[in-house]
């Protein structure tokens, strides 16, 4: 797996898997995976395109679940063929939606996972539909526990502050 920063790869082809991945939990990992194997299919490199920090943490401050060093583990236990970690920044935070997509389209994507959520861009501006018109879009569908709950890093949070680390575990899958 090669790690670089944004703006620094070209691709003939790829498919991309987009997302802050604080935690790399079950959800993230359905994600993730669903790039994986379509990348196989597909016989181009695997890409993951995550933050450092995440926007999360750097808009309202929120516990940080993995070091990046963690989350570059983690992605390669999964099998990525490349990772671009943009430095979330305030810079970065007031880029444009197009920005963003001029960016993706240098890795020519055969296709984009994204959980249904993702939002990027300036003040949020861009959503899955704007990123439907340039590129092949694959939404993974939320997934939940058990107990038929989300799982999120920001519920994961929450468990981790009311000291439940057994079911925190459980929902990173780590």
């Amino acid at each position: 797996m090669q790690t670089l920063k944004d703006g620094a790869l070209t691709l003939k082809g790829s498919v991309i898997a987009i997302g802050a991945f604080d935690g790399v939990h079950k959800g993230h990992q359905a994600v993730i995976r669903q790039a994986v194997e379509k990348s196989l299919v597909h016989q181009v490199p695997s890409v993951v395109y995550t933050f450092d920090p995440p926007p999360r943490h750097f808009f309202k401050g929120a516990q940080i679940l993995t070091t990046i060093q963690e989350k570059l583990s983690r992605l390669y236990k999964l099998g990525v063929d490349y990772v671009i970690v943009a430095s979330f920044d305030e810079w970065y935070a007031t880029r444009p939606p197009k920005d963003f997509i001029c960016e993706l389209s240098m890795l020519n994507p055969v296709e984009v996972s994204i959980g249904s959520d993702f939002r990027f861009g300036k003040s949020r501006e861009g959503d899955v539909e704007l990123l439907k018109k340039y590129f092949q879009i694959n939404e993974t569908l939320p997934v939940y526990c058990n107990g038929g709950e989300l799982i999120s890093s920001s519920r994961i949070r929450q468990l981790i502050s009311e000291g439940d680390f057994q079911q925190s575990y459980s929902l990173l899958g780590w």
